[in-house]
């Protein structure tokens, strides 16, 4: 089916997408062979660069790290989404006023690097007297950025919904804050959650920068267990099993992604949103824009 964005190929050019994806795989396979040759031939298979994962100390040790990194990302999405909403709202305001101002504030966050936020949370912060932890550097970096990034999502999920959703909560009496946030808001997450935990699952490996500002999470330790020369300084080995734990962390929250999904689709109450506003949301996550009346 040729849509605004996609033409239906024709026999040759799916024939021509065919060879060009079997030669992409046999490439990729031929990458990841020469990788795992090159780790073999080093020495990174040994037994004694795995022997650390025998220990019971480092087995507790490890299991904290993930606790750490589980709980910058707890706290970090929940900060994030309320840090979307309340921008997005802001940003769907008919007070021209309070829409500069999100605007502003969600485009600059959105501009800056979170690592950059980071280093200023924990060492430029102290410079002026306020004392931080790498807790709550990696936590506030995480908030801003992705919550700056949720609040574009909300706000085209908000201007996706049927208009006959909002006017008929006017004609109810509701204020336009309890039209909102009782009406749009929760319609929107519900139609933009693919969008929201492909984003949670950006902000999950964002984590892993918190080993630059000393917050000891997996790559932290990984990192440290990596340069112990009483195991044989098993760089390689501790990062791959710090990756393979990343891996099933999102992969179990993709898992998650797709149940809402499936249930949200089941559900009798689900709000199909209109062809052309759902085309903005995918590619209007990296746009700004003005406002449409909110609030």
């Amino acid at each position: 089916m040729s849509t605004v964005l996609f033409d239906t190929p024709g026999p040759k050019s799916r024939i021509r997408y065919r060879l060009y994806a079997a030669l992409g795989i046999i490439v990729v396979l031929a990458l990841i062979a020469f990788v795992v040759y090159r780790f073999a031939d080093s020495g990174q298979f040994a037994g004694r660069k795995w022997e650390w994962l025998q220990y019971a100390q480092v087995q507790r040790d490890l299991g904290s790290a993930v606790v750490a990194t589980l709980e910058a990302f707890a706290l970090g999405a929940v900060f994030a989404l309320v840090f979307g909403a309340i921008f997005a709202a802001g940003r769907l305001s008919e007070h021209a006023w309070l829409r500069w101002i999100c605007t502003v504030i969600v485009e600059f966050f959105r501009a800056i690097p979170l690592l950059i936020m980071m280093f200023f949370f924990y060492y430029g912060l102290p410079t002026f007297g306020v004392q931080t932890s790498p807790l709550f550097a990696v936590v506030l970096g995480l908030t801003l950025y992705n919550g700056s990034v949720l609040a574009e999502v909300f706000r085209a999920g908000v201007l996706s919904l049927p208009k006959g959703q909002s006017e008929a909560a006017y004609a109810l009496g509701m204020r336009k804050t309890q039209v909102m946030f009782s009406i749009l808001l929760p319609q929107a997450i519900r139609a933009m959650l693919p969008s929201i935990i492909s984003q949670l699952v950006v902000l999950l490996k964002d984590t892993a920068l918190g080993f630059l500002v000393t917050y000891p999470e997996l790559l932290y330790y990984a990192r440290y267990i990596g340069t112990q020369g009483a195991f044989g300084r098993p760089l390689v080995p501790s990062t791959l099993v710090a990756a393979a734990i990343y891996i099933v962390m999102c992969l179990l929250l993709t898992a998650l992604a797709t149940y809402l999904e499936k249930h949200n689709r089941r559900n009798k109450k689900h709000i199909e949103t209109t062809d052309n506003r759902a085309e903005q949301i995918v590619l209007g996550a990296a746009g700004g824009g003005a406002g449409a009346p909110g609030i």
